[in-house]
Order: structure tokens, then C-alpha cells, then sequence
């Protein structure tokens, strides 16, 4: 028997919710080990029918109810294109397996891959403002843009604007779901669902085939959605929130936490202000959340622009303004004659990259990118300029 259908069997045990599979694992090597040498101390404390479960798989292997249940739900699996995802694999995203009891099985419709990008959560208010709509889909259009994939839980408001501001900005974007993948709640996202899969992106829940959206499951959705990410992002949220709960998940497993203020006369707003006295970042730009995970990703991506690389035209142009000093966005919008917002999504790349970094609410170049303007520009710095 594979880890997989192990772990599924085990799952699918009456009375055995994720915990109690995570206490099994801590006692046993493997989900196969736990199986078979069940201790009885537990045993005794299942429901008659768990143990006469549990009994007929270890006794009649072929023909127990579990089984039969595991095969049934992988050919659901096979025939509506869901991927499994045990947490023994390979494949099972990095972050997500550093929290505390993670999601012993995946399931996966899209590209499983995108679970293992740089990803930041955004979650906020179903009822959300105009402008908190707009904020949420202006951070994530230029944050994907940037290279982040964007995280959140496929709800109304908040979630939705999200998801599709990654799409605006031609970037990934993953919905972790409080239903089976195969049932997306609410009905009003399926376009939006439909969406997320043909730009390349996933939708994720622990949950078996054919599960309604229940309230019990949307705690579990959201330490997902947290665990997924190197930060998560509070647009807007009321006091008692489960956009609230999420972040402060964030916190208890060491992710970044960054919240948007707004209005003290907005209800919304009050969820961020509580957030940022306990501790989160205050932004208010989505330079202010990519500077800050830019450097956490620094090392890996400033592999990838090697010697030999040509940049794009935009930040060539941004490179031999740069090399003169410190400049402010408006100075280098008016120097490079930029969009704003285009502007704005060329230099957060760029700081991704290691090539540049704020400094006092300014831009200037890194070594990295002041080596670029010498070695691929033939551009020297104003001290080597003056210097005999």
C-alpha cells in the first residue's frame, strides 16, 4: 500500500479527524505503519462502526469499505483531471508543510506547480468598499506582475477582486476552497473559477469529492490559505472577521503580515488598524509588501539575472537615470516619461531582481545594478566619472 492510500484510508476512519492522524504520525514512521499497528488505547475510544472499519481493513484488505472508498474517490479524481497531493511527496509545497499539522492530502485542479511559487495571500471583507474593491485588485495586478502568485479563498468581495487583479496583471493566482474542488462556492465565482484555471493557476482544498461548503470547513480553508504564503496581506476587515483569523494564523506560523489603513470612520477599516497596533506592516503601496518579501526571495532571484541577460527597454531606461542617484517615483516618471503604474510594476521586478532598492522614499541603484549599467551599459558612476 502506497503513503497515499494509506493516508487517505486513515482519513476516511470514523472518528479520525486530521489531529488525531497528525498523533499517529508522530508515533509511527508512516501512515502505513499507523495503519496496520493501530493502537488499541485509540481503538477503543473509536465508534463500534470505526473499529469494524478499521478491522476490515486489516483483515480483508480487497474488500473493505475504506478501500473500496479510496479507489472510488482517486477515479473521481482521474475523470474530472484532480490531482492528489500527499504530504510525503515530493511536490507537497515547502512553506505549507512548516505549520503545524498541514493538510495530510491535497486535492488539485490546475497546475500543481503554481503551489510551489512565491505567493502572497490577500484576503479581506465580503463586503467590502468601492475602494477597498479597488485596492485589493490594484496590489494584486502589481504584485503578480512582479512575479508573486496571489492567494486567497475565492469568497465574494475581497477574495474575488483579488483573484482577478492577478489576472489583470497576467499573473498566477490560487483559490484554497472550504468545499470539494469539484463544487465551487459561492456559485457567483464559477466564471471567475474557470478563469483562474485557464491562466495557469489552481484550485486547492483538503476536502474529499463532492464536499457542500460548511462553516466548520473555512477555519481549516484559511490555514491554508496563510500557511501557502511568505506574507498575507489584510485589505479590509470588520473586528470579528475570518479575514482577521487568517492573518493572525499568519502570524502564529512566522509569516509576514501587512494590513492597508484606512478611514477611522470605516468599519472596514477597523480590522487593519487592530491588525497594525498587534504588529503587522502598515503599506500603502504594493512596493511596500514586495520590498519587504523581495528580500527573503533576494538570493534565489538574483540568480537569474545573470551577466549575460539582457534587460527589458524599461529597465535599461530606469538603470541610466538611476546611475546619477537617488530618485523619487514622480522624478522617475517624469525622467523615463512612464505610466505610473506601469512604472511602478517595472521597478518592484526590478527590486525583486536586486538591481535597485528604496531608500528614504527614493530609488536608487544596488551594487548589482550598478554593475549591470558598467558592465552591459558602459555606464560609470558619477564618482568613477570625476575620478582621474
Amino acid at each position: 500500500m502506497d503513503a497515499l492510500t494509506a493516508t487517505m484510508v486513515l482519513l476516511r476512519l470514523e472518528g479520525i479527524g486530521p489531529a488525531r492522524y497528525w498523533q499517529l504520525l508522530e508515533r509511527f514512521a508512516s501512515a502505513e505503519a499507523a495503519l496496520y499497528q493501530f493502537p488499541q488505547s485509540l481503538l477503543e475510544k473509536l465508534s463500534p462502526r470505526a473499529q469494524a472499519q478499521w478491522r476490515e481493513v486489516s483483515n480483508r484488505y480487497a474488500a473493505s469499505e475504506l478501500m473500496d472508498w479510496v479507489e472510488q474517490e482517486r477515479a473521481r479524481c482521474t475523470d474530472l483531471g484532480v490531482q492528489l497531493l500527499c504530504h510525503s511527496d515530493p511536490d507537497y509545497p515547502a512553506l505549507l508543510a512548516e505549520i503545524p499539522q498541514p493538510p495530510p492530502v491535497l486535492y488539485i485542479r490546475g497546475d500543481k506547480g503554481a503551489l510551489n511559487l512565491p505567493q502572497v495571500a490577500m484576503v479581506g471583507a465580503r463586503r467590502a468598499t468601492v475602494a477597498g474593491l479597488d485596492n485589493a485588485r490594484a496590489f494584486a495586478a502589481e504584485l503578480a506582475s512582479s512575479g508573486f502568485a496571489i492567494t486567497s479563498g475565492l469568497a465574494l468581495g475581497v477574495d474575488a477582486a483579488a483573484h482577478r487583479g492577478a489576472l489583470q496583471g497576467a499573473g498566477t493566482t490560487i483559490a484554497i476552497l472550504g468545499s470539494g474542488v469539484d463544487r465551487i462556492y459561492p456559485k457567483h465565482n464559477r466564471t471567475l473559477a474557470e478563469d483562474i484555471l485557464s491562466a495557469g493557476g489552481a484550485l486547492v482544498s483538503e476536502l474529499p469529492i463532492g464536499s457542500s461548503a460548511e462553516a466548520k470547513n473555512f477555519p481549516r480553508r484559511n490555514r491554508i490559505i496563510s500557511g501557502l504564503s511568505m506574507g498575507v496581506l489584510l485589505v479590509e476587515a470588520a473586528m470579528r472577521s475570518g479575514s482577521l483569523i487568517t492573518a493572525r494564523l499568519a502570524l502564529e506560523q512566522n509569516r509576514e503580515v501587512f494590513a492597508i489603513p484606512g478611514s477611522i470612520h470605516n468599519p472596514m477599516a477597523r480590522g487593519c488598524h487592530h491588525l497594525i497596533r498587534e504588529g503587522a506592516t502598515l503599506v500603502e503601496t504594493s512596493a511596500d509588501v514586495a520590498s519587504q518579501l523581495g528580500g527573503l526571495l533576494a538570493e534565489p532571484t538574483g540568480t537569474a539575472t545573470p551577466a549575460g541577460r539582457s534587460l527589458p527597454e524599461p529597465q535599461r531606461q530606469l538603470i541610466k537615470v538611476l546611475i546619477g542617484g537617488p530618485r523619487s517615483i514622480e522624478l522617475l516618471a517624469r525622467d523615463t516619461d512612464s505610466d505610473p503604474g506601469e512604472l511602478m510594476a517595472v521597478l518592484m521586478q526590478m527590486e525583486l531582481e536586486g538591481l535597485l532598492e528604496q531608500l528614504s522614499g527614493a530609488y536608487q541603484l544596488t551594487l548589482r545594478g550598478s554593475r549591470y549599467a558598467e558592465d552591459k551599459l558602459a555606464i560609470k558612476s558619477p564618482e568613477e566619472l570625476d575620478s582621474p
